[in-house]
């Protein structure tokens, strides 16, 4: 018989009573010991050793995620919001107290990481909290018993879970976040948040989708489309740019299907965002499938043509069999595909159209295998995401009589070796192009930049180079790259309209924001400002008292000069 001790508690309020002490009540209960003198020979006993190390909000955290950009923007939530609760970031797992790990349920190998993550770092004595589409879509697991959870809808309650793990305690949050019955988009966009890259704003425009595709184990944990409202999302464009990003990508399950749920559409969002961008930065869109951009052709194509828009799309295709595809149910066949990525080619003349293939689904014949490469052969897709399948535990494809694995393998390095047969930018040299530095190269010998088609661009690392729009010369061509040197005569343009934020600093909200995020929270919310925790109604009136002193001082200002 089970003891009480065993008992899983699935929401944080089952432990969290409104008469416990705030962590500003703590904190001023300690102010008001007296200490005394200790003997020089007295030992601390190990409870009183690992007293303080108990105070959730001071220990450090080393966060680790895998999979889609929808899910590092998740990632980047989750740090900014322990960063700004006093917890410590940290790059060493190593002097991490606590891992927090955000998993990918795509594939097989991706789940496996994070299971021996889970286990090395049981091995190191450390707390664990998991996040992620694995334990949403399987919170059962056996290798998950014990764990902390923060569902893919509740990121913004990860400090209330960290809180917990800190203390021992095990919290599973994995309810859908509703507005009057009908579900939401996830947390709100203006949390606060650490961007991995401080020139790049990942924003989640919509979670879910509107497929029941046989092979994918994301459904289960992202369920059905539930969009952000329009003007959320242009608030979030606007407030990024507001902090010096100068690139915004677009993502989600299934970019093409937002709106569908909440009366809208992509290219009504697309056209509100494009007003936001300011000269030199750059959007970029995320995956869409093919039925639904098939209704938004003619108005995806002006929107790609614009010129602070990406020339980029990428549309999955997984199979060039109709036969495949339906037993994928992926509700549309070849011709879909294949008027979809015709017409962007002729509307958008350079446009590059990126692309996914599943090598081995079950039933796969060697004719439906033939048809896939033929398919490549003839568009020659510059980016091509290749993957060997894998049967995902609960999927209907796992059900199905698989393709031998030797067979599997083979098709997919047949797909590999024609896939790098190619060179899709020889024609590229020569050029000369505008394109938006953001990155360093993996081996740090140049900052990576995108022209208009999102393709990448290395160039020289020159400090003044980065987060700007430079020209340059492309005078080499590799498989996945391009090689530009800058014009002599060209001078580079800064398209970000603040300072970008350092590296590792936390995004904050504005101060209207603040004051009415604070009127919605309890009174006895605590906020942490550099090392000291303020309480809800102390900050809020700190905020007026400073907007009011700026507003007198800027008139006194006017009024002398």
């Amino acid at each position: 018989m089970p003891s009480a001790c065993d008992s899983l508690i699935e929401d944080i309020e089952d432990m969290v009573s409104l008469n416990d002490p705030t962590p500003y009540e703590r904190q001023s209960a300690r102010k008001a010991i007296i200490p005394r003198s200790r003997k020089k020979k007295e030992l601390l006993s190990d409870e009183e050793l690992q007293a303080d190390s108990l105070i959730p909000g001071t220990q450090k955290i080393w966060m680790k995620t895998w999979g889609c950009s929808h899910n590092n923007s998740d990632g980047e939530y989750m740090a900014g919001q322990l960063a700004a609760s006093g917890y410590k970031m940290t790059d060493d797992p190593v002097e991490a107290d606590l891992w927090l790990l955000n998993s990918c349920t795509v594939k097989n190998p991706a789940e496996d990481h994070f299971r021996n993550s889970i286990k090395k770092a049981q091995e190191q004595q450390k707390k664990v909290v998991v996040a992620g589409c694995v334990p949403q879509a399987q919170p059962r697991m056996d290798y998950l018993k014990g764990l902390s959870i923060i569902g893919v809808q509740q990121i913004d309650r990860v400090v209330e879970v960290v809180d917990e793990a800190v203390k021992g305690h095990s919290v599973r949050l994995l309810g859908q976040k509703k507005d009057g019955g009908r579900r939401l988009g996830g947390a709100r966009l203006n949390l606060p948040k650490i961007r991995k890259n401080p020139l790049i704003e990942i924003i989640s425009i919509n979670t879910g989708c509107l497929n029941a595709c046989t092979y994918c184990k994301t459904k289960h944990a992202r369920g059905d489309l539930a969009s952000y409202p329009v003007e959320e999302l242009v608030e979030r464009t606007r407030q990024s740019f507001q902090e010096g990003v100068c690139e915004v990508w677009l993502t989600s399950e299934d970019t093409g299907a937002y709106g569908r749920d909440i009366g809208t559409d992509l290219p009504t969002l697309l056209w509100r965002l494009v007003e936001e961008i300011p000269k030199g930065a750059m959007l970029r869109l995320g995956m869409t499938n093919p039925p639904y951009i098939l209704e938004h052709l003619e108005e995806m194509a002006k929107i790609l043509n614009h010129p602070r828009v990406y020339a980029f799309l990428h549309v999955p295709v997984q199979s060039a069999s109709d036969s495949v595809l339906m037993d994928m149910k992926r509700e549309y066949c070849i011709d879909d595909f294949r008027r979809v990525v015709d017409f962007l080619k002729e509307r958008v003349p350079g446009v590059t159209i990126a692309t996914d293939i599943i090598c081995g689904f079950p039933g796969e014949t060697e004719e439906d295998f033939q048809a896939t490469l033929a398919l490549v052969k003839c568009y020659r897709f510059p980016s091509l995401f290749i993957n060997q399948f894998y049967p995902r535990p609960g999927t209907p494809a796992a059900k199905m009589e698989q393709v031998p694995a030797h067979v599997k393998k083979q098709r997919t390095k047949e797909l590999s070796q024609l896939f790098h047969s190619y060179n899709p930018y020889d024609h590229k040299v020569g050029e000369r192009q505008h394109v938006l530095v953001t990155e360093e190269s993996f081996d740090a010998q140049y900052y990576v930049a995108h022209n208009k088609f999102y393709e990448q661009v290395l160039v020289p690392k020159r400090a003044e180079f980065k987060g700007k729009m430079i020209q340059v010369d492309i005078y080499e061509a590799g498989k996945h790259f391009l090689k530009g040197r800058p014009v002599e005569d060209s001078r580079p343009f800064t398209p970000s309209i603040a300072a970008p934020l350092e590296k590792g600093e936390v995004s904050g909200l504005m101060q209207d924001q603040i004051v009415s995020d604070c009127a919605s929270l309890p009174p006895s919310s605590v906020f942490l400002i550099g090392s000291y925790r303020i309480e809800r109604e102390v900050l809020k009136k700190l905020v007026i008292g400073l907007t009011l002193a700026a507003a007198i001082m800027a008139f006194v200002v006017e009024k002398l000069f």
